[in-house]
Protein backbone atom coordinates (compact mmCIF):
# COMPACT_ATOMS: atom_id res chain seq x y z
CA UNK A 1 0.00 0.00 0.00
CA UNK A 2 1.37 3.66 -1.20
CA UNK A 3 0.38 6.69 -0.38
CA UNK A 4 0.12 8.62 -4.14
CA UNK A 5 0.50 12.36 -4.48
CA UNK A 6 -0.44 14.01 -7.79
CA UNK A 7 0.62 17.47 -8.82
CA UNK A 8 -1.37 19.51 -11.66
CA UNK A 9 -0.77 22.47 -13.59
CA UNK A 10 -1.13 23.57 -17.50
CA UNK A 11 1.59 22.41 -19.74
CA UNK A 12 3.56 19.85 -17.04
CA UNK A 13 6.19 21.12 -18.25
CA UNK A 14 6.97 24.14 -15.51
CA UNK A 15 5.34 24.70 -12.02
CA UNK A 16 4.18 20.77 -11.75
CA UNK A 17 7.23 18.52 -12.60
CA UNK A 18 9.37 21.12 -10.23
CA UNK A 19 6.74 19.95 -7.39
CA UNK A 20 6.67 17.11 -8.24
CA UNK A 21 10.47 16.58 -8.06
CA UNK A 22 11.27 18.55 -4.88
CA UNK A 23 8.22 16.54 -3.22
CA UNK A 24 9.66 13.26 -4.24
CA UNK A 25 13.05 14.30 -3.05
CA UNK A 26 11.64 15.55 0.44
CA UNK A 27 9.51 13.11 0.78
CA UNK A 28 12.26 9.96 -0.11
CA UNK A 29 12.59 9.34 3.81
CA UNK A 30 9.20 8.28 4.05
CA UNK A 31 8.27 4.41 3.34
CA UNK A 32 5.73 4.07 0.40
CA UNK A 33 5.03 7.59 -0.83
CA UNK A 34 5.21 7.98 -4.26
CA UNK A 35 4.76 11.78 -6.36
CA UNK A 36 3.44 12.10 -10.09
CA UNK A 37 2.48 15.10 -12.11
CA UNK A 38 0.51 15.75 -14.80
CA UNK A 39 -1.26 18.78 -17.16
CA UNK A 40 -4.86 19.58 -17.86
CA UNK A 41 -3.65 20.50 -21.42
CA UNK A 42 -0.13 18.93 -21.17
CA UNK A 43 2.71 19.41 -23.71
CA UNK A 44 2.93 15.75 -24.17
CA UNK A 45 6.29 14.14 -24.57
CA UNK A 46 7.69 17.33 -23.73
CA UNK A 47 10.17 17.61 -21.21
CA UNK A 48 10.68 20.58 -18.65
CA UNK A 49 11.45 24.52 -19.71
CA UNK A 50 15.03 24.90 -19.26
CA UNK A 51 14.78 27.37 -16.80
CA UNK A 52 12.48 25.07 -14.63
CA UNK A 53 15.04 22.30 -14.99
CA UNK A 54 17.67 24.69 -13.88
CA UNK A 55 15.65 25.65 -10.88
CA UNK A 56 14.84 22.16 -9.88
CA UNK A 57 18.40 20.84 -10.08
CA UNK A 58 19.23 23.67 -8.22
CA UNK A 59 17.28 22.78 -5.60
CA UNK A 60 18.16 19.52 -5.46
CA UNK A 61 16.33 16.90 -7.67
CA UNK A 62 18.38 14.72 -9.38
CA UNK A 63 15.44 13.63 -12.30
CA UNK A 64 14.73 16.91 -14.24
CA UNK A 65 16.09 16.22 -17.39
CA UNK A 66 14.28 12.83 -17.17
CA UNK A 67 10.46 14.48 -16.92
CA UNK A 68 8.28 13.67 -19.90
CA UNK A 69 5.09 15.79 -19.77
CA UNK A 70 1.82 13.63 -19.85
CA UNK A 71 -2.13 14.64 -19.89
CA UNK A 72 -4.17 14.66 -16.96
CA UNK A 73 -6.88 11.58 -16.85
CA UNK A 74 -9.41 10.27 -14.78
CA UNK A 75 -7.19 7.42 -13.82
CA UNK A 76 -4.63 9.48 -12.93
CA UNK A 77 -6.87 11.36 -10.30
CA UNK A 78 -8.52 8.30 -8.58
CA UNK A 79 -5.54 6.47 -7.89
CA UNK A 80 -4.19 9.55 -5.70
CA UNK A 81 -4.80 10.17 -2.19
CA UNK A 82 -3.12 13.78 -2.67
CA UNK A 83 -4.01 16.25 -5.71
CA UNK A 84 -1.98 19.17 -5.69
CA UNK A 85 -3.09 21.84 -8.33
CA UNK A 86 -0.43 24.65 -8.58
CA UNK A 87 -3.55 27.10 -9.27
CA UNK A 88 -7.31 26.94 -8.67
CA UNK A 89 -8.34 26.65 -12.55
CA UNK A 90 -5.87 23.28 -12.24
CA UNK A 91 -8.28 22.52 -8.73
CA UNK A 92 -11.00 22.82 -10.75
CA UNK A 93 -10.50 20.75 -13.72
CA UNK A 94 -9.53 18.10 -11.28
CA UNK A 95 -12.94 18.02 -9.59
CA UNK A 96 -14.77 18.26 -12.34
CA UNK A 97 -13.02 15.52 -13.94
CA UNK A 98 -13.34 12.99 -10.42
CA UNK A 99 -15.90 14.67 -8.13
CA UNK A 100 -15.45 12.27 -5.75
CA UNK A 101 -11.84 13.67 -5.18
CA UNK A 102 -13.04 17.44 -3.71
CA UNK A 103 -12.06 16.23 -0.21
CA UNK A 104 -8.18 15.50 -1.60
CA UNK A 105 -7.31 18.16 -3.93
CA UNK A 106 -5.70 21.11 -3.01
CA UNK A 107 -3.85 24.00 -4.34
CA UNK A 108 -0.76 23.88 -3.47
CA UNK A 109 -0.61 26.78 -1.18
CA UNK A 110 -3.79 26.50 -0.10
CA UNK A 111 -2.72 23.02 1.27
CA UNK A 112 0.18 24.55 3.01
CA UNK A 113 -1.30 27.08 4.52
CA UNK A 114 -3.48 24.57 5.85
CA UNK A 115 -0.86 22.03 6.65
CA UNK A 116 0.78 24.51 8.82
CA UNK A 117 -2.59 24.77 10.94
CA UNK A 118 -2.68 21.16 11.96
CA UNK A 119 -1.18 20.89 15.45
CA UNK A 120 0.66 17.68 16.72
CA UNK A 121 -2.53 17.85 18.85
CA UNK A 122 -5.05 17.09 16.13
CA UNK A 123 -2.61 15.50 14.47
CA UNK A 124 -1.82 12.39 17.56
CA UNK A 125 -5.32 12.38 18.32
CA UNK A 126 -6.31 11.31 14.37
CA UNK A 127 -3.20 9.12 13.67
CA UNK A 128 -3.14 7.15 16.94
CA UNK A 129 -5.86 4.69 16.32
CA UNK A 130 -4.11 3.01 13.45
CA UNK A 131 -1.00 2.07 15.94
CA UNK A 132 -2.91 -0.90 16.10
CA UNK A 133 -2.51 -2.50 12.84
CA UNK A 134 0.98 -2.78 12.46
CA UNK A 135 0.67 -5.04 15.58
CA UNK A 136 -1.62 -6.78 13.98
CA UNK A 137 0.84 -7.48 10.80
CA UNK A 138 0.03 -5.26 8.44
CA UNK A 139 3.16 -3.34 6.70
CA UNK A 140 4.59 -0.41 8.02
CA UNK A 141 3.99 0.99 4.45
CA UNK A 142 0.18 0.66 5.11
CA UNK A 143 0.01 1.97 8.21
CA UNK A 144 1.91 5.02 7.37
CA UNK A 145 -0.21 5.17 4.33
CA UNK A 146 -3.64 5.00 6.54
CA UNK A 147 -1.98 8.16 8.76
CA UNK A 148 -1.00 10.20 5.83
CA UNK A 149 -4.87 10.15 4.29
CA UNK A 150 -5.60 11.62 8.41
CA UNK A 151 -3.56 14.42 7.40
CA UNK A 152 -5.20 14.96 4.44
CA UNK A 153 -8.52 15.18 6.32
CA UNK A 154 -7.42 16.63 9.19
CA UNK A 155 -6.12 19.69 6.78
CA UNK A 156 -8.94 19.70 4.57
CA UNK A 157 -11.07 19.91 8.23
CA UNK A 158 -9.76 23.52 8.39
CA UNK A 159 -11.32 24.64 5.23
CA UNK A 160 -13.14 27.40 6.11
CA UNK A 161 -11.64 27.93 9.84
CA UNK A 162 -8.03 29.24 8.43
CA UNK A 163 -8.30 32.78 8.71
CA UNK A 164 -8.91 33.62 4.68
CA UNK A 165 -6.57 34.66 1.94
CA UNK A 166 -6.45 38.53 1.12
CA UNK A 167 -6.99 37.90 -2.50
CA UNK A 168 -7.78 34.67 -3.90
CA UNK A 169 -4.79 35.15 -6.21
CA UNK A 170 -2.75 34.21 -3.25
CA UNK A 171 -4.12 30.67 -3.92
CA UNK A 172 -1.94 30.43 -7.15
CA UNK A 173 1.45 29.86 -8.21
CA UNK A 174 1.66 31.73 -11.24
CA UNK A 175 2.75 30.62 -14.83
CA UNK A 176 6.27 31.39 -15.76
CA UNK A 177 6.01 29.62 -19.00
CA UNK A 178 7.21 32.31 -21.87
CA UNK A 179 7.99 34.84 -19.05
CA UNK A 180 11.91 36.10 -18.12
CA UNK A 181 13.72 34.23 -15.70
CA UNK A 182 12.66 36.64 -13.03
CA UNK A 183 9.26 35.23 -13.31
CA UNK A 184 10.28 31.83 -12.67
CA UNK A 185 11.95 32.57 -9.74
CA UNK A 186 8.58 33.91 -8.44
CA UNK A 187 7.19 31.37 -9.28
CA UNK A 188 9.40 29.10 -7.34
CA UNK A 189 9.38 31.58 -4.38
CA UNK A 190 5.21 31.34 -3.86
CA UNK A 191 5.47 27.43 -5.01
CA UNK A 192 8.47 26.48 -2.05
CA UNK A 193 7.07 27.44 1.28
CA UNK A 194 3.69 25.92 0.19
CA UNK A 195 5.52 22.85 -0.34
CA UNK A 196 7.51 22.82 2.68
CA UNK A 197 4.64 23.25 4.90
CA UNK A 198 3.39 19.88 2.75
CA UNK A 199 6.30 17.80 3.59
CA UNK A 200 6.03 19.02 7.42
CA UNK A 201 2.93 17.46 7.74
CA UNK A 202 3.19 14.39 5.83
CA UNK A 203 7.15 13.81 8.27
CA UNK A 204 5.10 14.51 10.94
CA UNK A 205 1.96 11.98 10.57
CA UNK A 206 4.69 9.32 9.33
CA UNK A 207 6.80 10.19 12.61
CA UNK A 208 3.71 9.25 14.82
CA UNK A 209 3.80 5.86 12.96
CA UNK A 210 6.57 4.89 14.12
CA UNK A 211 6.16 6.66 17.64
CA UNK A 212 3.02 4.02 17.97
CA UNK A 213 4.86 0.97 16.87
Amino acid sequence: MSFRILTVCTGNICRSPLAEQLLRRELAGIEGVTVASAGTVALVGHGMTPEAQTISTRLGATDASAHVARLLTEQFIAESDLVLGLAREHRRAVVELVPAATRRTFTLREFGRLAASVTDADLDASVSPFAGPVEAGLSSAACIASNLKIAVQAAASLRGVVEPLESPDDADVIDPYGQPVAVYEESTAQLVPALQATVSLLARAAQLTQAHR
